[in-house]
Protein backbone atom coordinates (compact mmCIF):
# COMPACT_ATOMS: atom_id res chain seq x y z
CA UNK A 1 0.00 0.00 0.00
CA UNK A 2 1.13 3.36 -1.03
CA UNK A 3 0.34 6.46 0.35
CA UNK A 4 1.51 9.99 0.12
CA UNK A 5 0.30 13.79 1.54
CA UNK A 6 -0.55 16.82 -0.78
CA UNK A 7 -0.51 20.27 0.80
CA UNK A 8 -2.01 23.75 0.08
CA UNK A 9 -4.12 26.80 -0.23
CA UNK A 10 -7.24 27.52 -1.25
CA UNK A 11 -8.39 31.60 -2.13
CA UNK A 12 -10.85 33.09 -0.69
CA UNK A 13 -11.48 34.97 -3.39
CA UNK A 14 -12.07 32.35 -5.62
CA UNK A 15 -13.77 30.14 -3.64
CA UNK A 16 -16.53 32.96 -2.85
CA UNK A 17 -16.81 33.88 -6.75
CA UNK A 18 -17.94 29.91 -7.10
CA UNK A 19 -20.78 30.02 -4.25
CA UNK A 20 -22.93 32.48 -5.17
CA UNK A 21 -25.05 32.61 -2.02
CA UNK A 22 -24.71 34.84 0.64
CA UNK A 23 -24.42 31.90 2.77
CA UNK A 24 -21.88 30.69 1.11
CA UNK A 25 -20.00 33.75 1.15
CA UNK A 26 -20.31 34.07 4.79
CA UNK A 27 -18.81 30.83 5.09
CA UNK A 28 -15.69 31.70 3.08
CA UNK A 29 -15.30 35.12 5.29
CA UNK A 30 -15.77 33.45 8.30
CA UNK A 31 -12.53 30.26 7.51
CA UNK A 32 -10.73 34.03 6.75
CA UNK A 33 -8.04 34.74 3.94
CA UNK A 34 -6.25 31.58 3.21
CA UNK A 35 -7.20 28.07 3.88
CA UNK A 36 -4.78 25.29 4.47
CA UNK A 37 -5.98 21.97 3.44
CA UNK A 38 -4.11 18.32 3.37
CA UNK A 39 -5.23 15.36 1.08
CA UNK A 40 -4.13 12.25 1.95
CA UNK A 41 -4.45 9.63 -1.47
CA UNK A 42 -3.86 5.73 -0.69
CA UNK A 43 -2.81 3.72 -3.57
CA UNK A 44 -4.10 0.15 -2.76
CA UNK A 45 -2.08 -2.82 -4.92
CA UNK A 46 -5.01 -4.89 -5.90
CA UNK A 47 -5.90 -7.78 -3.71
CA UNK A 48 -4.41 -11.63 -5.36
CA UNK A 49 -6.82 -14.07 -5.94
CA UNK A 50 -7.10 -17.07 -3.40
CA UNK A 51 -5.98 -20.43 -4.64
CA UNK A 52 -7.89 -22.53 -2.58
CA UNK A 53 -9.72 -25.61 -3.68
CA UNK A 54 -13.36 -26.95 -3.31
CA UNK A 55 -13.08 -29.91 -0.17
CA UNK A 56 -15.53 -31.99 -0.95
CA UNK A 57 -15.23 -33.33 -4.32
CA UNK A 58 -11.75 -33.83 -4.32
CA UNK A 59 -12.05 -35.42 -1.09
CA UNK A 60 -14.07 -38.23 -3.10
CA UNK A 61 -10.98 -37.76 -6.09
CA UNK A 62 -8.58 -38.21 -3.29
CA UNK A 63 -10.68 -41.78 -1.77
CA UNK A 64 -10.38 -42.57 -5.10
CA UNK A 65 -7.08 -42.22 -5.77
CA UNK A 66 -5.89 -43.93 -2.72
CA UNK A 67 -8.15 -46.80 -3.85
CA UNK A 68 -6.37 -47.90 -7.01
CA UNK A 69 -3.42 -46.98 -5.48
CA UNK A 70 -4.53 -50.08 -2.38
CA UNK A 71 -5.17 -52.11 -5.35
CA UNK A 72 -2.20 -52.01 -6.93
CA UNK A 73 -0.31 -52.61 -3.35
CA UNK A 74 -2.90 -55.76 -2.89
CA UNK A 75 -1.73 -56.63 -6.15
CA UNK A 76 2.27 -57.07 -4.66
CA UNK A 77 0.89 -58.87 -2.42
CA UNK A 78 -0.83 -61.67 -4.20
CA UNK A 79 -4.50 -60.29 -2.82
CA UNK A 80 -6.26 -60.35 -6.18
CA UNK A 81 -9.46 -60.49 -4.96
CA UNK A 82 -9.02 -57.52 -2.24
CA UNK A 83 -7.31 -55.53 -5.61
CA UNK A 84 -9.87 -56.28 -7.56
CA UNK A 85 -12.96 -54.89 -5.24
CA UNK A 86 -10.68 -51.78 -4.44
CA UNK A 87 -10.82 -51.02 -8.59
CA UNK A 88 -14.86 -51.39 -7.84
CA UNK A 89 -14.60 -49.05 -4.78
CA UNK A 90 -12.76 -46.37 -6.79
CA UNK A 91 -14.99 -46.67 -9.41
CA UNK A 92 -18.01 -45.79 -7.11
CA UNK A 93 -16.33 -43.14 -5.44
CA UNK A 94 -14.99 -41.22 -8.54
CA UNK A 95 -18.94 -41.41 -10.15
CA UNK A 96 -19.57 -39.08 -7.07
CA UNK A 97 -16.93 -36.94 -7.35
CA UNK A 98 -18.53 -35.17 -10.35
CA UNK A 99 -21.89 -35.39 -9.37
CA UNK A 100 -20.98 -34.01 -6.18
CA UNK A 101 -19.44 -30.96 -7.35
CA UNK A 102 -22.04 -30.45 -9.84
CA UNK A 103 -25.06 -30.57 -7.23
CA UNK A 104 -22.95 -28.02 -5.10
CA UNK A 105 -21.64 -25.67 -7.65
CA UNK A 106 -17.79 -26.73 -6.79
CA UNK A 107 -16.63 -27.56 -10.50
CA UNK A 108 -13.25 -26.02 -10.99
CA UNK A 109 -10.24 -26.27 -13.30
CA UNK A 110 -8.28 -27.81 -10.81
CA UNK A 111 -10.37 -30.36 -9.81
CA UNK A 112 -10.94 -31.59 -13.71
CA UNK A 113 -7.39 -31.96 -13.88
CA UNK A 114 -6.92 -33.80 -10.68
CA UNK A 115 -9.73 -36.00 -11.36
CA UNK A 116 -8.06 -36.85 -14.88
CA UNK A 117 -4.89 -38.13 -12.93
CA UNK A 118 -6.72 -39.96 -10.38
CA UNK A 119 -8.19 -41.75 -13.17
CA UNK A 120 -5.11 -42.69 -14.47
CA UNK A 121 -3.96 -44.32 -11.86
CA UNK A 122 -6.78 -46.13 -10.71
CA UNK A 123 -8.34 -47.41 -14.10
CA UNK A 124 -4.72 -47.16 -16.12
CA UNK A 125 -2.19 -47.96 -13.97
CA UNK A 126 -4.04 -50.04 -11.62
CA UNK A 127 -6.01 -52.78 -13.67
CA UNK A 128 -2.88 -53.17 -16.25
CA UNK A 129 -0.61 -53.69 -12.89
CA UNK A 130 -3.05 -56.06 -11.28
CA UNK A 131 -3.91 -58.29 -14.33
CA UNK A 132 0.14 -58.60 -15.09
CA UNK A 133 0.89 -59.67 -11.70
CA UNK A 134 -2.12 -61.73 -12.12
CA UNK A 135 -2.00 -63.96 -15.04
CA UNK A 136 0.01 -61.87 -17.89
CA UNK A 137 3.15 -62.15 -16.25
CA UNK A 138 2.93 -66.12 -17.52
CA UNK A 139 2.85 -64.87 -21.52
CA UNK A 140 6.22 -63.31 -21.38
CA UNK A 141 6.42 -60.39 -23.66
CA UNK A 142 2.45 -60.77 -25.10
CA UNK A 143 1.82 -60.27 -21.59
CA UNK A 144 3.54 -57.15 -20.84
CA UNK A 145 2.73 -55.64 -24.03
CA UNK A 146 -0.84 -56.62 -23.51
CA UNK A 147 -1.00 -54.93 -20.50
CA UNK A 148 0.71 -51.57 -22.05
CA UNK A 149 -1.67 -51.51 -24.86
CA UNK A 150 -4.25 -51.03 -22.05
CA UNK A 151 -2.22 -48.70 -19.94
CA UNK A 152 -1.77 -46.91 -23.48
CA UNK A 153 -5.41 -46.85 -23.98
CA UNK A 154 -6.81 -44.85 -20.47
CA UNK A 155 -4.19 -42.72 -20.94
CA UNK A 156 -5.40 -41.73 -24.67
CA UNK A 157 -8.52 -41.84 -23.52
CA UNK A 158 -8.48 -39.50 -20.78
CA UNK A 159 -6.35 -37.15 -22.65
CA UNK A 160 -9.10 -36.73 -25.54
CA UNK A 161 -11.36 -36.27 -23.21
CA UNK A 162 -9.77 -33.69 -21.49
CA UNK A 163 -9.48 -32.11 -24.87
CA UNK A 164 -13.53 -32.50 -26.22
CA UNK A 165 -15.29 -32.18 -22.90
CA UNK A 166 -17.17 -28.83 -24.90
CA UNK A 167 -17.23 -31.04 -28.11
CA UNK A 168 -18.99 -34.12 -28.00
CA UNK A 169 -22.64 -34.75 -26.96
CA UNK A 170 -22.75 -35.37 -23.28
CA UNK A 171 -25.12 -37.89 -23.58
CA UNK A 172 -22.39 -40.08 -25.09
CA UNK A 173 -18.94 -40.95 -24.30
CA UNK A 174 -16.22 -41.20 -27.26
CA UNK A 175 -14.50 -44.83 -26.86
CA UNK A 176 -14.84 -46.60 -23.92
CA UNK A 177 -14.77 -44.84 -20.15
CA UNK A 178 -11.39 -45.68 -18.81
CA UNK A 179 -13.46 -46.47 -15.13
CA UNK A 180 -15.83 -49.17 -17.11
CA UNK A 181 -12.69 -50.46 -18.94
CA UNK A 182 -11.34 -50.71 -14.89
CA UNK A 183 -13.97 -52.58 -14.34
CA UNK A 184 -14.58 -55.40 -17.07
CA UNK A 185 -10.89 -55.87 -16.42
CA UNK A 186 -11.12 -55.98 -12.31
CA UNK A 187 -14.01 -58.12 -12.77
CA UNK A 188 -12.95 -60.56 -14.72
CA UNK A 189 -10.25 -60.87 -12.35
CA UNK A 190 -12.51 -60.80 -9.07
CA UNK A 191 -14.69 -63.69 -10.72
CA UNK A 192 -11.70 -65.77 -12.18
CA UNK A 193 -9.98 -65.45 -9.03
CA UNK A 194 -12.81 -66.73 -7.27
CA UNK A 195 -13.42 -69.56 -9.50
CA UNK A 196 -16.70 -68.62 -10.33
CA UNK A 197 -15.96 -68.92 -14.08
CA UNK A 198 -15.77 -72.37 -16.30
CA UNK A 199 -12.32 -71.46 -17.93
CA UNK A 200 -9.43 -73.65 -17.70
CA UNK A 201 -6.35 -72.03 -15.63
CA UNK A 202 -4.26 -72.69 -18.81
CA UNK A 203 -6.76 -70.32 -20.80
CA UNK A 204 -7.06 -67.60 -18.14
CA UNK A 205 -4.13 -65.65 -19.22
CA UNK A 206 -4.96 -65.59 -22.73
CA UNK A 207 -8.67 -64.53 -21.80
CA UNK A 208 -6.85 -62.21 -19.85
CA UNK A 209 -4.61 -61.16 -22.52
CA UNK A 210 -7.60 -60.57 -25.19
CA UNK A 211 -9.60 -58.34 -22.44
CA UNK A 212 -7.11 -55.92 -21.85
CA UNK A 213 -6.52 -55.45 -25.56
CA UNK A 214 -10.05 -55.29 -26.23
CA UNK A 215 -10.68 -52.99 -23.41
CA UNK A 216 -7.27 -50.67 -24.30
CA UNK A 217 -8.46 -50.50 -28.05
CA UNK A 218 -12.09 -49.82 -27.66
CA UNK A 219 -10.73 -46.97 -25.40
CA UNK A 220 -9.71 -45.15 -28.23
CA UNK A 221 -12.41 -46.10 -30.55
CA UNK A 222 -14.55 -43.95 -31.78
CA UNK A 223 -17.73 -46.27 -30.79
CA UNK A 224 -20.39 -44.14 -28.76
CA UNK A 225 -21.03 -45.71 -24.96
CA UNK A 226 -23.97 -44.32 -23.22
CA UNK A 227 -22.72 -41.90 -20.12
CA UNK A 228 -26.11 -41.29 -17.69
CA UNK A 229 -25.34 -38.05 -17.64
CA UNK A 230 -28.56 -36.73 -18.95
CA UNK A 231 -30.33 -38.97 -15.17
CA UNK A 232 -30.91 -36.02 -12.94
CA UNK A 233 -31.03 -37.36 -9.74
CA UNK A 234 -33.53 -34.40 -8.67
CA UNK A 235 -36.23 -35.25 -10.90
CA UNK A 236 -39.08 -37.65 -10.67
CA UNK A 237 -38.62 -40.83 -12.57
CA UNK A 238 -40.87 -43.69 -13.63
CA UNK A 239 -42.04 -46.03 -10.74
CA UNK A 240 -40.38 -48.90 -12.91
CA UNK A 241 -36.76 -47.37 -12.61
CA UNK A 242 -36.98 -47.85 -8.82
CA UNK A 243 -37.73 -51.84 -9.11
CA UNK A 244 -34.81 -52.40 -11.93
CA UNK A 245 -32.86 -50.47 -9.08
CA UNK A 246 -33.76 -52.99 -6.58
CA UNK A 247 -33.29 -55.95 -8.95
CA UNK A 248 -29.84 -54.61 -9.59
CA UNK A 249 -28.65 -54.57 -5.81
CA UNK A 250 -30.47 -58.39 -5.07
CA UNK A 251 -28.44 -59.67 -8.41
CA UNK A 252 -25.41 -57.75 -6.99
CA UNK A 253 -25.83 -58.34 -3.59
CA UNK A 254 -26.29 -62.66 -4.57
CA UNK A 255 -23.12 -62.62 -6.14
CA UNK A 256 -20.76 -59.74 -6.64
CA UNK A 257 -17.74 -60.83 -9.23
CA UNK A 258 -20.03 -62.41 -11.16
CA UNK A 259 -23.14 -59.66 -11.55
CA UNK A 260 -20.65 -56.80 -12.00
CA UNK A 261 -18.47 -58.68 -14.92
CA UNK A 262 -21.70 -59.77 -16.59
CA UNK A 263 -22.60 -55.83 -16.55
CA UNK A 264 -19.91 -54.17 -17.50
CA UNK A 265 -19.45 -57.19 -20.57
CA UNK A 266 -22.84 -55.91 -21.60
CA UNK A 267 -21.57 -52.40 -21.24
CA UNK A 268 -18.74 -52.77 -22.93
CA UNK A 269 -20.28 -54.10 -26.23
CA UNK A 270 -22.76 -51.65 -25.80
CA UNK A 271 -20.91 -48.93 -27.96
CA UNK A 272 -20.50 -51.23 -30.89
CA UNK A 273 -24.27 -52.97 -31.16
CA UNK A 274 -25.03 -48.84 -31.41
CA UNK A 275 -22.36 -48.41 -34.18
CA UNK A 276 -24.33 -50.95 -36.19
CA UNK A 277 -27.51 -50.02 -35.53
CA UNK A 278 -26.62 -46.56 -37.18
CA UNK A 279 -24.95 -48.17 -39.96
CA UNK A 280 -27.72 -50.33 -40.63
CA UNK A 281 -30.55 -47.98 -39.69
CA UNK A 282 -29.49 -44.90 -41.21
CA UNK A 283 -30.34 -42.98 -38.25
CA UNK A 284 -28.48 -41.25 -34.94
CA UNK A 285 -29.24 -42.82 -32.19
CA UNK A 286 -30.09 -40.73 -29.18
Amino acid sequence: MTSFRRRGRIDRSRLSHRHSSSADNQWAEDLGDDLDYEVEELHEKPRPRGKGIYLLPNAFTTAALFCGFFAIVNAMNHQFEMAAIAIFASLVLDGMDGRVARMTNTQSAFGEQYDSLADMVSFGVAPALVAYEWALKDLGKWGWLAAFTYCAGAALRLARFNVNTGVVDKKFFQGLPSPAAGALMAGFIWLADDNKIPVRDTAIPWVTFFIAVYAGLTMVSNARFYSGKALDVRYRVPFGVMVLMILTFVLISSNPPLTLFGLFVVYSISGYVIWAWERLSGKRFS
